[in-house]
């Protein structure tokens, strides 16, 4: 092993036999396959020169290292490289300095790693972790690879604890497996962090990826990984046919204050929730959320002050009524992927407002009308008002029935005008009958009671009938009652012009 370091070549102790050398395996390995991690400590320390024309590395492959390898807050300039290993007890690393970190399918009872610094890459794919992983406050200066590794959690029940950790190109997480809370809090991601086809598995608290204010200047994969050879898609969501590994998540999701950069990818995802867990995505920043995931049976969807510009969704991905919550949720462009008629896209604001609040109604009405669907607009602002009427004392709920039934709230103005016409029709038939003496006898008008019917049903206008006739007992109530009608729906189709005028 001395002279492998020196030459930068691999020290490799397998025995040839698949079973056997399998890490993770049952089968003892002996001490002919093990080294002392004091001397693997001592080599990368402080360890001999490399030989001339070579560059001193550590590669190490089916080797047993008992004891503890301990390397805390120690300087590792040659390249290290681990593969099918096996650690008797825990790799201690906080606040050391690497170049580049490999372990490749080694067998870790727990990776202790609280503020560690490589200039280049940290590999642990294929890795399993008894103990858990922290790296709270790491610093990785390109890549961060967790791809296919099995994480248990420790004794705070936590599988993988990066609060604060900065990598500064992707984080790749592909087909992990996690049994604990995942936590990645504060953490900063200079590209993508990809959980494309991550099994994440919380049965013992209430968070399976606890990620509040999560910084990925790109996007956050929460996606299918595809399944075959290779295993992997490194990185691209595989096609429509291809067998694929889902991302499942068993346990509550928090997003809460994310800022990411291209998008939220959340294409047949699938969370299962119990009824007091949550996929929280409160005022996460994206410019684009693609919330097309399988619908949670229980739990809650939060989108509370959330913003994104375009949300390209599905209707068999949101919750039911009272599981989702979207209060100041802001959106700028609806792409739907599915069916999503307007009636669904109502019951969706319905299912997020179990309480009444008129802000949901109003964004998706601004976001339609900035579309140009301005008879979709109207039908939302319309279903608010039916809404915010079921909220309303019994007297202005039925004030409220009658406005609906006429002028539907004067989102219809047409139906106002209808209305107009056909009152003006009925009351000139019955003025026909009236008796109508004149105020003044020497100079009237002649009689006409389709003029006075239309004099007393539009305001403000004077066509020189209502102020010349004396209408007694019935027929005084009669005149009321129309021009009350007639300020109505005037200003009715007066407020329905305006907008129509507005909008050209």
């Amino acid at each position: 092993m001395w002279q492998a370091f020196r030459n930068g070549t691999v020290y490799d102790l397998r025995a040839g036999d698949t079973a056997v050398d399998d890490p993770h395996g049952r089968h003892p390995w002996g001490p002919e396959r093990t080294v002392r991690a004091r001397i693997v400590a001592w080599l990368l320390l402080d360890g001999p020169p490399a030989l001339a024309g070579r560059v001193s590395s550590l590669k190490l492959t089916g080797v047993r290292i008992a004891d503890t390898l301990d390397l805390a807050g120690g300087t590792i300039l040659p390249y290290v490289e681990l593969k099918g290993c096996r650690f008797e007890k825990e790799v201690l690393l906080p606040e050391a300095r690497f170049t580049t970190l490999r372990l490749v399918n080694c067998s870790v009872p727990r990776l202790e790693a609280a503020r560690v610094h490589t200039e280049g890459d940290l590999h642990l794919p294929r890795c399993r972790f008894q103990g858990g992983v922290r790296l709270t406050d790491a610093h990785i200066g390109t890549d961060l690879l967790l791809n296919q590794a099995v994480v248990h959690r420790d004794r705070r029940g936590r599988s993988i604890t990066a609060d604060g950790m900065t990598v500064g190109q992707d984080l790749q997480a592909e087909m992990l497996e996690s049994y604990g809370e995942m936590s990645l809090r504060s953490a900063t991601v200079g590209v993508s962090l990809s959980l494309r086809g991550a099994r994440l598995d919380n049965p013992y608290t209430r968070l399976a990826l606890n990620a509040p204010q999560l910084t990925v200047e790109r996007t956050l994969y929460l996606t299918p990984a595809a399944v075959g050879n290779p295993l992997l898609t490194s990185g691209t969501t595989p096609a429509r046919g291809t067998r694929v590994q889902y991302f499942e998540c068993r346990g509550g999701v928090r997003l809460d204050d994310g800022r990411f950069g291209d998008a939220v990818d959340l294409d047949r995802a699938r969370f299962f929730l119990d009824d007091d867990q949550e996929l929280s995505l409160r005022r996460v920043q994206t410019p684009e959320l693609r919330f097309l995931g399988d619908r949670p049976e229980h739990g809650k969807v939060i989108m509370s002050g959330a913003r994104t510009v375009n949300l390209v969704d599905r209707w068999a991905s949101w919750p039911g009524l009272g599981n989702l919550h979207m209060g100041g949720f802001a959106y700028e462009n609806l792409v739907p992927q599915d069916a999503f008629p307007l009636a669904r896209r109502l019951a969706w604001v319905a299912a997020a407002t179990a309480e009444y609040n008129p802000e949901p109604y109003e964004r998706l009405a601004s976001v339609l009308r900035a579309c140009g669907e301005d008879e979709d607009a109207r039908e939302v602002l319309l279903a608010k008002q039916r809404r915010r009427r079921e909220t309303l004392p019994l007297a202005a709920k039925l004030w409220g029935y009658a406005q609906d039934w006429t002028v539907a709230y004067g989102y219809r103005p047409g139906r106002a005008a209808v209305w107009m016409a056909v009152l003006w029709a009925a009351s000139s038939v019955a003025f026909s009958h009236a008796s109508h003496p004149p105020v003044d006898k020497g100079g009237h008008p002649a009689w006409n009671p389709a003029l006075l019917a239309l004099d007393l049903l539009l305001p403000v206008i004077d066509l020189g009938q209502a102020g010349e006739w004396r209408l007694s007992k019935g027929w005084q109530w009669v005149s009321a009652a129309m021009i009350l009608l007639g300020w109505t729906l005037a200003t009715t189709v007066a407020a329905g012009a305006t907008r129509l005028l507005r909008r050209g």
